[in-house]
């Protein structure tokens, strides 16, 4: 079931194959993912423009390797919050969103914790700066936890368009 403010789209096999394309390669021509999903071009413009309408293909962006760019150090953190309301929260994410450092930032349940961020930086000296100067200085945290990443096992930003509804 779709989620509040959410819509389900029907996509048929060559719309998944389209998206399937991107995802691994967004930096595609549309000539090139013609190609590769067995349309003409124009058709298969009209589809990838459809898909960016719908708003199923939000962005294209360029993946960097954080290592090669001396961004060595990723961190999990999980913060607790001191009360629980939509104010306290909502200043929370507004602070949160003006750090570069976090490349992910969720709401969670099941944890004792309210927020989860994922932090790229280039060392623990910066991270544990940035923990104390920022971080721990946003109204409301109440707790913090680190983990850090010694592997990254599984990186992608593709999802599994296998769960798709078959069409066409």
């Amino acid at each position: 079931m779709p989620s509040a403010g959410s819509e389900l789209h029907k996509l048929d096999r060559t719309d998944r194959r389209i998206l399937d394309a991107l995802q691994r390669n967004g930096a595609l021509n549309n000539q090139q993912l013609a190609e590769e999903v067995g349309l003409s071009p124009s058709p298969c413009l009209r589809r990838v423009r459809a898909l960016e309408e719908a708003g199923i293909i939000m962005e294209r962006v360029t993946v960097l390797d954080h290592k090669k760019l001396g961004l060595a150090l990723t961190a999990i953190i999980l913060i607790g919050m001191d009360r629980h309301t939509p104010e306290r929260f909502e200043e929370f994410q507004r602070q949160v969103a003006q750090y570069p450092e976090i490349q992910e930032c969720y709401l969670i349940t099941g944890q004792d914790a309210d927020y989860m961020l994922k932090v790229v930086v280039p060392d623990m000296d910066h991270y544990h700066q940035f923990l104390l100067n920022q971080i721990t200085r946003i109204p409301g945290v109440s707790g913090v936890h680190s983990s850090f990443v010694l592997r990254r096992v599984i990186d992608t930003t593709a999802l599994p368009l296998k769960y798709l509804e078959s069409g066409g």
